[in-house]
């Protein structure tokens, strides 16, 4: 596989943070780096990840979904999507899109589901939407007839404005039939705008530039779709169960989070 390990990436530099194990030196240094800006950073990027199993149990237990597309779905670490949506909805199909190299080899290992359902990965950039609806992997693990769960988790903050984040999202979102619901994370500096514009500012000098947006601009993905309570909140506060990261400060948290339902 053809991967820079002496490049920092997005992907690994969150594995390292949440106590993964897939990453390297420079992820490290990376990690390190930001973490010295920003000391709640661990905090924040583990409240997303219990955001975003928290949004999948709804969207398998009350929302009846079956079908999920993740989009930006990073290094396999468990517990990943589908084992959460398997776990209350066996028979669950999960179509996982990343670009990073690393992500397609350990995920050909890891991303193995339940008998009764299926799980596939696609190499794919997320600002080629009809080529991920196009795909094979797409097609054959997905029925596109059916209502699907479309997560974008904590990626849409390294698209920048002329990437047009909104447009791509629904690119994705529009070929899909009502019923179908959209979940995601969505990077701010509204709740410590300092600390996390001196993270960004680490992140852009390592080639990775960030565009964070308020609450106004998180809810123009929304546009149009029914939100689930309690709406746009950060990801904290969306539907707290008492399991996951446990006292969370407001201003320890960089991410709204939302799930909603297409009419």
């Amino acid at each position: 596989m053809d991967i820079d390990t002496g490049t920092a990436h997005s992907a690994r530099i969150y594995d390292y943070i949440i106590g993964g194990e897939d990453h390297f030196p420079a992820d490290r240094e990376a990690g390190d780096a930001m973490c010295r800006e920003w000391p709640a950073l661990p905090v924040h990027m583990r409240a997303n990840r219990d955001f975003m199993h928290r949004a999948a149990r709804h969207l398998a237990r009350e929302a009846g979904i079956r079908q999920f597309l993740d989009i930006g779905s990073g290094i396999p670490t468990s517990p990943s999507l589908h084992e959460t949506v398997q776990a209350e909805a066996p028979d669950a199909r999960v179509v996982y899109v990343d670009n990073d190299p690393l992500v397609l080899a350990l995920s050909r290992d890891r991303l193995t589901g339940t008998p009764e359902g299926r799980t596939a990965y696609l190499e794919a950039d997320m600002r080629d939407p009809a080529g991920i609806l196009a795909a094979p992997a797409f097609r054959t693990t997905l029925d596109p007839g059916r209502p699907v769960a479309l997560t974008v988790i904590a990626i849409v903050h390294f698209l920048l404005d002329e990437h047009d984040a909104v447009g791509i999202v629904r690119r994705l979102l529009d070929p899909l039939p009502s019923g179908s619901h959209l979940a995601m994370s969505i990077g701010t500096a509204d709740f410590a705008p300092e600390e996390v514009g001196r993270v960004a500012r680490e992140y852009a000098a390592r080639g990775m530039p960030m565009r964070l947006r308020t609450h106004a601009e998180a809810a123009e993905f929304f546009t149009g779709l029914d939100l689930v309570d309690p709406g746009i909140v950060q990801v904290h506060r969306w539907r707290p169960d008492g399991t996951g990261t446990r006292v969370v400060r407001d201003e320890d948290i960089a991410m709204y989070g939302a799930v909603a339902r297409k009419p």
